[in-house]
């Protein structure tokens, strides 16, 4: 029958033994039929340690979905909360951010990357798991890439999770003979259960801290258990939670047995060339050096920093008859992530606000800049990842897709705060973890509670992709988001993107 030839990509192609490591266009939704062409015949890969080290790279490549492509984690979520609009040119500038923000998303619009690229990088993981054992190479090479690879994956399922909850679950490669356009949806727990089990296996064989810097943005030890930390947080087993944590965190405001320690100026944080720093735990890498033009910008193979771009200022310009006008420099952009009213006001007083929060409307009206409003303007834009003109690249390709700034998925304030949670908010450790995160920019202990924790994770954490998974699993986003159309009992998972459920045994989210 030809509907059961209509197979779309991410459960299908992307999940055979022969899933390319390179790039997989996504261009069509769904295959005439099932031969995976362009790609190569994995039997005849993973021979050795050189060729699972390829695989294992492609595999890390898949955490550039936080921050790469117009369609990243980072903009979409921040869009969603209360923190930010949607923003961009206009209304309609994205159909999927525009209709997260006001919570008209509905399975036609949401887009559809991401569930395929975290099925991509399972898919990667599943045939490296595989192939790699039969390798010729060192055994304790080997052993630490397959750790590698199951928390990975283990880190994609999770983000699956938080986003669509109800998922197939894969743990081998798909073969072309598998009955794949059947494979249901699992238990959310028996996923969490595998997930949480696979970081406990990989921890011994991961290496306890980096050996140099060709070794920055891999997974350790420290990395895996604060992963898994954060599995368990919202698996809500707290004490496995907060044993994790602490083994990351050690002697809050001291250094760890990991290496990590708080940066002593929270501003550093955001400095362009200030990659993999004490504080990083979970850091991902961005690089000029792909030379990313519109050709194949957000496909994979681009590795620059989106945004940058775009959170960056409409047709931004500095004055230039000011006597000495100390507006910055910066790149004019796309203006999509507006900041609240609410939470500048929220921010105010606080020492983390101005390196936190550009104030543009502050500087228009003292006739510093021009810039042109975006959809849903307040004049407050996220200062962490604005792009400068200093940072622009130098290197071909489009200045646009080019800049470097990495994306921190985990720090260790964020760890710190999660411990606290993870403790119920109270206790002398959860008041210490609490006190090193408002020590580090000279604000005075107050007493430690879960609402406390909630407040300084807004404040410590604004922007940085956090905010609405925050609020969802606190159950706090109908009271925050109600507002902007947020529907208890619906909006606190995704729709499943239409083409996944085509001619598949896969149910829709409830609501949706």
């Amino acid at each position: 029958m030809k509907n059961k030839r209509l197979i779309y990509k991410s459960l299908s192609v992307l999940l055979l033994t022969g899933v390319s490591f390179g790039t997989i266009s996504c261009d069509k939704g769904n295959l005439e039929d099932v031969k995976n062409t362009g790609t190569f015949d994995s039997s005849n890969y993973f021979k050795n340690e050189e060729q699972a080290f390829s695989g294992l790279v492609a595999t890390y490549d898949m955490l550039r979905k936080y921050a790469g492509g117009f369609e990243n984690m980072v903009t979409f979520f921040n869009g969603a909360s209360d923190d930010f609009y949607s923003g961009g040119g206009n209304s309609s500038d994205g159909a999927g951010i525009q209709g997260f923000s006001n919570y008209t998303i509905n399975s036609i619009i949401m887009p559809a990357s991401y569930w395929k690229d975290y099925y991509q990088g399972i898919a990667k993981a599943n045939l490296l798991l595989d192939r790699i054992p039969n390798a010729s190479m060192n055994e304790q090479t080997k052993k630490r890439y397959i750790a590698e690879a199951k928390v990975l994956r283990s880190l994609y399922y999770f983000e699956l999770l938080k986003m669509f909850k109800n998922i197939p679950l894969i743990l081998k490669p798909v073969l072309a003979t598998d009955d794949y356009y059947n494979i249901p949806q699992e238990d959310p727990q028996k996923v969490y259960t595998q997930i949480e089990s696979d970081i406990v296996s990989a921890i011994p064989d991961l290496m306890m801290i980096v050996s140099g810097p060709s070794e920055k943005g891999r997974i350790t030890q420290g990395s895996a258990r604060a992963i898994l930390g954060k599995i368990y947080l919202y698996d809500k087993k707290y004490t496995e939670a907060a044993a994790q944590f602490e083994m990351v965190n050690g002697t809050p405001g001291q250094t760890s047995q990991y290496g990590y320690k708080l940066v002593s100026n929270f501003a550093d944080l955001w400095k362009v060339d200030n990659k993999f720093t004490t504080e990083s735990v979970l850091e991902v890498m961005h690089t000029n050096v792909s030379n990313a033009d519109w050709s194949f910008w957000g496909s994979g193979k681009d590795e620059g920093n989106s945004v940058n771009v775009m959170l960056g200022i409409k047709s931004y310009g500095r004055v230039a008859n000011v006597p000495n006008n100390d507006a910055p420099d910066l790149y004019a952009s796309w203006g999509f992530n507006p900041v609240t009213d609410d939470l500048f006001n929220f921010m105010q007083g606080d020492p983390r606000l101005d390196a936190t929060i550009f104030n543009a409307k502050k500087l228009k009206d003292e006739g510093k800049i021009t810039y042109s409003p975006g959809f849903r303007d307040t004049g407050y834009f996220l200062n962490k990842y604005l792009p400068r003109n200093a940072d622009k690249s130098n290197l071909p390709g489009a200045t646009e897709l080019n800049f470097r700034q990495n994306y921190i998925a985990i720090r260790l304030a964020d760890t710190y705060l999660m411990e606290a949670e993870a403790l119920g908010g109270s206790g002398g450790r959860a008041q210490a973890l609490l006190d090193a995160v408002r020590a580090r920019v000279g604000l005075a202990s107050v007493p430690v509670s879960i609402q406390a924790i909630k407040d300084e994770r807004r404040r410590e954490l604004a922007g940085e992709g956090h905010r609405w998974f925050d609020l969802v699993r606190w159950e706090d986003a109908s009271a925050k988001l109600g507002t902007r159309g947020f529907k208890a009992g619906k909006n606190e998972i995704l729709p499943i993107p239409f083409n996944e459920l085509t001619n598949t045994v896969l149910k829709q989210n409830p609501g949706y």
